[in-house]
């Protein structure tokens, strides 16, 4: 109970868990709470896109979407099992942006970011070309095809948690930091276990608020900090139809107000569409798509689409709220996508908050917050860059190798059918034969719950990945619940609630460490 941390970490999205992992892999001892799941907030509910950003070219925030440009490649490949190229079909539409502009915007694109491994922009003639097939015929002739990557991105946190883990950091979820006090030089963070309800209190040399939405009501807890920054809330809404159309590649739609949307392959049987960007005013925890937006999104897409997208065709709809720093600009869609750090040290003792910030740079800014704290911590220096090249877990293979992972789990496991294998692959890479086992047939997985989830999976799941619900399990850890029915959903809950115990033991034995 007497120990003191090198830092203790409140939030456990994608920033709080970069930073605990790049931390802990400097020799730095680490704690981490997050009051609910593992990306249960804004990580969880982005357009699954590890992206340069090719509309903030326009607000003129070239370093921004020259670092983002750089991290797709590196992304890729630390985690190339849960992160894949992907290409945009972006068609000119006439009466908006000129072919020039998109041209000269796609030109920076591919140059300024110090592209390697992903394939150059070029032309296309959606006239006569079979990715124009899907959109309204004699409306769009040109476009342009760019690439970036598409990312599964609660499982990038839960894998970059399990990395910070594995390396000896403390990670606590559904643990809220109730209050935060300085003793002595030394912060004093008191934590309440949310089904418990029992508090204990943990010491650190210094404090990093990535409470995402939440970053003003932690601030608010008894820092002594009067923040000076702001967090603007932002709303992004997405939805979710059956498939519309056959090909691999992604769209990139630009409106009339500006704004851009993306259509998406997703899941294999389906079609993901989004974003929205309004500005929010409530409680972030209940953020839900409203029904002007879910008609925005169909609107926009089905002003290209020769398949028009209706309301009653969406089968799923998320929304989350990004928490942008607030740099006074008129338009959420104008506010700044880059991250901003306040470093305040009441007393002499470290505190860093963390406002705004993007997926595809969570790495990066994990490595600048360790600058800024690099005066109240060891280890800062030494490694630095280290969590561009080890890879994630199950990331340690080729960016081409999924195929051949695939192939070989089928051959190890023959009972696997191939879509089920190829699942496996991509959620677990190398470390999918751990959840697998000795097992010689399906029977030996244990209970189907539906859409080849297995009790096998789950508890893996439950004992490596701190999934405690169904939800945990089929919205954030997997995207099983677009394929299992409500009641499949509910009897994977009550077995969880009845197997936690067990399940959970090997990760609780090791203080979040197995």
């Amino acid at each position: 109970m007497d120990r003191i941390y090198d830092l203790a970490i409140i939030g456990g999205g994608v920033n709080g868990c970069g930073i605990a992992r790049d931390a802990v892999g400097r020799g730095n001892s680490v704690f981490l709470c997050e009051m609910n799941d593992l990306a249960s907030g804004t990580s969880s509910w982005s357009s699954k896109l590890v992206h340069g950003g090719l509309r903030y070219l326009e607000y003129y925030e070239f370093r921004l979407v020259r670092e983002a440009l750089i991290e797709r490649e590196t992304l890729w490949q630390i985690a190339p099992h849960i992160i894949r190229p992907l290409r945009f079909i972006l068609p000119h539409h006439s009466g908006l942006r000129p072919a020039w502009l998109l041209r000269l915007g796609l030109f920076l694109y591919d140059h300024i970011g110090g592209r390697n491994l992903l394939p150059a922009t070029r032309s296309v003639d959606l006239a006569h070309d079979a990715l124009g097939k899907a959109l309204i015929p004699k409306r769009y002739s040109k476009g342009f095809e760019y690439s970036d990557c598409f990312v599964d991105d609660a499982r990038l946190v839960v894998l970059t948690a399990r990395d910070a883990a594995d390396r000896g950091a403390e990670i606590r979820t559904r643990t809220r930091a109730v209050e935060i006090r300085q003793v002595d030089g030394i912060w004093h963070v008191t934590v309440e276990d949310r089904a418990s309800g029992a508090r204990e209190t943990i010491k650190a040399r210094a404090l990093v608020n990535a409470g995402g939405p939440w970053v003003e009501e932690v601030l608010a807890s008894g820092a002594g900090v009067n923040a000076r920054a702001k967090v603007r809330l932002v709303q992004g809404s997405h939805i979710v139809v059956k498939k519309l159309y056959d090909h691999d590649r992604a769209y990139t739609f630009q409106n009339a107000d500006g704004r851009i949307i993306f259509v998406i392959p997703y899941q294999d049987d389906f079609t993901l569409i989004g974003t929205t960007d309004r500005d929010y005013d409530g409680d972030p925890a209940k953020v839900k798509a409203s029904t002007e937006e879910i008609a925005y999104l169909c609107a926009s897409a089905s002003e290209y689409l020769a398949r028009p997208v209706k309301p009653e065709d969406v089968v799923w709809d998320y929304s989350g709220v990004r928490p942008l720093y607030d740099d006074g600009a008129s338009e959420a869609k104008a506010a700044t996508r880059d991250y901003v750090f306040e470093l305040d040290t009441p007393g002499g003792v470290p505190l860093l908050s963390i406002y705004g910030g993007k997926i595809t740079t969570y790495r990066r800014l994990a490595e600048e917050a360790l600058e800024r704290l690099a005066p109240y911590l060891r280890g800062t220096k030494s490694q630095q860059g280290w969590t561009g090249k080890a890879p994630l877990p199950g990331g340690d293979m080729d960016v081409s190798a999924i195929p051949a992972l695939t192939a070989e789990l089928m051959r190890n496991y023959p009972f696997l059918a191939q879509p089920h294998a190829n699942r496996l692959a991509h959620a677990y890479g190398t470390r999918a034969a751990k959840l697998l086992g000795n097992a010689t047939s399906a029977a030996e997985l244990g209970r189907a719950f539906g859409a080849t989830l297995t009790e096998s999976e789950v508890r893996y799941l439950m004992a490596n990945e701190w999934a405690q619900t169904a939800e945990d399990v089929v919205w954030r850890r997997s995207k099983l619940g677009l394929r299992m029915t409500a009641n499949e959903i509910a009897a994977l809950d009550e077995w969880m609630a009845a197997n936690r115990a067990s399940a959970e033991r090997p990760l609780r034995e090791a203080g979040g460490r197995t």
